[in-house]
């Protein structure tokens, strides 16, 4: 699939503030599931200086900074994505990693271990989640695959009730379960949490996805990577209980929700601000687009 992307965020501010340093994470990865063809970004007012930079976790992003009062921030991308991965099942586990618990190289542990606790302290699992996970663990006889496949089923099942939250940090995993409703990102953090109770390194993502051709709401999605042994970072949708595959496009992953976020900044001053946002995606092959906008006072 060819796609190309359209998105605009807008901040309003009144009366007039400073800009705090801001971090943009909208630059599609572009590695062996997609191809990044062309990246533009348009910042008003232009910054004072701006910077490319590679974080912690390998993801792509711009840290910029401003010097003058603005009653607006504007953020425009223009960007072409291909994906590729047609077939997400197309992996071998190593025989290690097939049966749950897996027992980890020492090697191997040390790298995932961001992934599996990233807090650096003894794992804290919500005891819902804990036992959901462990529920279907022995239900699935420890099988690997078919653990994630059969959590990605149980929550989409339970959450059913989609709800979109444009701004705020994913709810707590417990919450999410016990109201069987949730935005993308509240799903994916269930979905992380069940993972990590099981042993398995996980990782939140954001991103965009080509979504319901009839329906005119796109919005910025989130989902889930889970790193398995011998197949590398597999994705997982939990809010519409697939396989990622090549109708998502992915920006950023990093072990904390967080880190993850479409833009990070904060502002001098008090001020009333506003947001708004539109966001089109092409799909080329089809010569389709999808736009939606949003204000959210």
């Amino acid at each position: 699939m060819r796609y190309q992307i359209l998105h605009t965020t807008t901040y309003t501010y009144a009366p007039a503030v400073v800009l705090n340093p801001h971090v943009v994470r909208l630059r599609s990865r572009s590695d062996g599931n997609q191809t990044l063809h062309s990246f533009c970004l348009e910042i008003s007012p232009e910054p004072a200086g701006i910077s490319q930079v590679l974080d912690l976790e390998g993801n792509a992003v711009t840290r910029m900074w401003f010097v003058e009062p603005t009653d607006h921030l504007t953020i425009k991308v223009v960007s072409e994505v291909e994906t590729h991965c047609t077939n997400p099942f197309n992996y071998i586990l190593e025989p290690w990693a097939i049966q749950l618990p897996i027992d980890y190289p020492s090697s191997v542990l040390t790298q995932i271990m961001p992934y599996l606790n990233p807090q650096g302290t003894p794992s804290n699992i919500d005891p819902i989640i804990y036992e959901i996970a462990q529920e279907i663990c022995h239900e699935v006889s420890g099988k690997t695959d078919i653990f994630l496949t059969q959590l990605n089923q149980r929550i989409y099942k339970n959450c059913c009730k989609q709800e979109i939250r444009e701004t705020g940090a994913p709810f707590p995993p417990g919450i999410t379960w016990k109201q069987q409703a949730g935005s993308c990102r509240d799903l994916a953090v269930v979905f992380i949490e069940a993972c990590r109770a099981v042993g398995l390194a996980a990782r939140f993502v954001s991103g965009y996805q080509e979504g319901d051709p009839d329906s005119e709401e796109l919005h910025l999605h989130a989902w889930v990577e889970v790193y398995l042994p011998g197949a590398g970072w597999r994705g997982y949708d939990p809010i519409q209980g697939l396989v990622v595959a090549d109708r998502h496009i992915s920006l950023v992953a990093s072990a904390l929700p967080g880190n993850a976020a479409p833009v990070s900044g904060s502002i001098r001053g008090n001020a009333r601000s506003t947001m708004h946002y539109d966001l089109k995606i092409i799909h080329q092959d089809l010569g389709k687009h999808q736009s939606f906008s949003e204000k959210d006072g």
